[in-house]
C-alpha cells in the first residue's frame, strides 16, 4: 500500500492585513421613515443604528470586495500574486455560478488563487476564517483572502416595519498567513436549523421567476425571537470560544460581535462581564447590518481610529440566518 506523503504547512496562522469599503451613499433613518410608520428615537432605541451605507450600480459586490481587498493586501505587506486562496461569504451575489470569488481573484491579479463562496449569513467571516487557517496549516496555500461581503439594500423590503431600518452594504477583508505561534483560536461554531425559519429569505427565487409573487425576494425575521437566542446562547458560545483559547474575559483588549443590533452587544457584554478596559466594537451605529461584511468592517475601523492596536487580543463572534454561528479568539494584525 502507496504512503501519501503529509502536507507541510505553516505551524499556526494569523491574520496579517485588513481592509474594508463602504459605500459612498450615506442613508439617514430619514430616509427609512418614507415608507415605514415609525420615528428616528424608535429606530436608535431598537437597534443603535444612526446611518447605513447603501451601494450604487457601481458598487457591486465584485467590486466592493475588490477595494476592501486590495487594502487588505497592501496592510499585510504582500502582493496579489501571493494570494494562494479566495474564500468570499456572502447571500447577496445573485449569480448561482460561477462564484463571484473567482472574478474577484482574477482582477486583484493573483495567480490562479482556488478561489470559492461559502454562504453562512452573518456567521460567514468566522466560518472563512477557520477555512483559511486549515489551509495554512495543511499546506494547501500561504496566504489566503477571506471576504465578507453584501449588498443587503437588494434584498431589504423598505416597507417591513422590523427590517427596513436594519440593513446596509459593504465589504470587508482580511489576509491570512503563516505564523510562528497561536494567533487564530479553536473556533467554536455550529447550526441550530431548527430554528431557521427566524431569518430567511421571503420567498424562493422560483416562486418569483414563475409569477406567483409579484414582489422581490428580501430577508425577513421573526425579531424577539432572534433577540433572545442571540442574547443568551451566543454568549454561551462566545464564553466557550474564551475557554477553547486558554483565555479569561479580563484577557480580552477588544471585543468584535456582529454588528447586528447595539442592544444585542450591551447584553453580550453584561453577560460575558466584560471588564470597562475592553473596546467593543459599535460599527453598528454608522454602517447598520452588513451581515457577513460586519467583523471586518469593524475590525478596519478599531484599528483605523486608533481605538485598537496591532497585537491585541479580540474575541469575535458572528451569528445570523441558518441559524449559524462561529466565534474564536484572535490577535489582530
Amino acid at each position: 500500500m502507496a504512503k501519501i506523503k503529509p502536507s507541510k504547512g505553516a505551524p499556526y496562522a494569523r491574520i496579517l492585513g485588513v481592509g474594508g469599503y463602504r459605500p459612498t451613499r450615506v442613508v439617514p433613518n430619514e430616509v427609512i421613515l418614507e415608507t415605514i410608520d415609525s420615528s428616528d428615537e424608535w429606530i436608535r432605541s431598537r437597534s443603535g443604528i444612526e446611518t447605513r451605507h447603501w451601494a450604487n450600480d457601481e458598487e457591486t459586490v465584485a467590486a466592493m470586495s475588490v477595494e476592501a481587498s486590495g487594502k487588505a493586501i497592501a496592510d499585510a505587506g504582500i502582493s496579489a500574486e501571493q494570494i494562494g486562496g479566495v474564500i468570499v461569504s456572502t447571500v447577496s451575489h445573485f449569480k448561482q455560478t460561477p462564484a463571484v470569488a473567482t472574478e474577484i481573484a482574477d482582477k486583484l491579479g493573483t495567480n490562479k488563487a482556488a478561489a470559492f463562496d461559502i454562504s453562512a449569513g452573518c456567521a460567514g467571516f468566522g466560518y472563512g476564517l477557520t477555512l483559511a487557517k486549515g489551509m495554512i496549516v495543511e499546506g494547501s496555500a500561504e496566504y489566503v483572502l477571506v471576504i465578507g461581503v453584501e449588498r443587503l439594500s437588494d434584498l431589504t423590503d423598505l416597507e417591513d416595519r422590523a427590517t427596513a431600518f436594519l440593513f446596509g452594504d459593504g465589504a470587508g477583508a482580511v489576509v491570512v498567513g503563516p505564523a510562528q505561534e497561536p494567533a487564530i483560536g479553536p473556533t467554536v461554531w455550529g447550526s441550530e436549523g431548527d430554528k431557521s425559519e427566524t431569518i430567511k429569505q421571503t420567498v424562493p427565487w422560483t416562486d418569483y421567476r414563475s409569477g406567483e409573487v409579484a414582489k422581490f425576494p428580501a430577508i425577513t425575521q421573526e425579531g424577539q425571537a432572534v433577540f433572545r437566542w442571540a442574547v443568551f446562547e451566543m454568549a454561551k458560545v462566545a464564553k466557550e470560544a474564551l475557554d477553547a483559547a486558554g483565555i479569561s474575559a479580563e484577557d480580552l483588549d477588544v471585543f468584535i460581535p456582529h454588528q447586528a443590533n447595539e442592544r444585542i452587544i450591551d447584553s453580550m457584554v453584561k453577560t460575558l462581564k466584560l471588564p470597562e478596559s475592553v473596546t467593543v466594537a459599535r460599527d453598528v451605529r454608522t454602517t447598520g447590518n452588513t451581515s457577513a461584511a460586519s467583523i471586518p468592517l469593524a475590525m478596519e475601523r478599531l484599528l483605523a481610529t486608533g481605538e485598537a492596536k496591532s497585537g491585541d487580543t479580540a474575541l469575535v463572534i458572528g451569528f445570523g440566518a441558518g441559524l449559524v454561528y462561529a466565534a474564536t479568539v484572535v490577535t489582530l494584525p
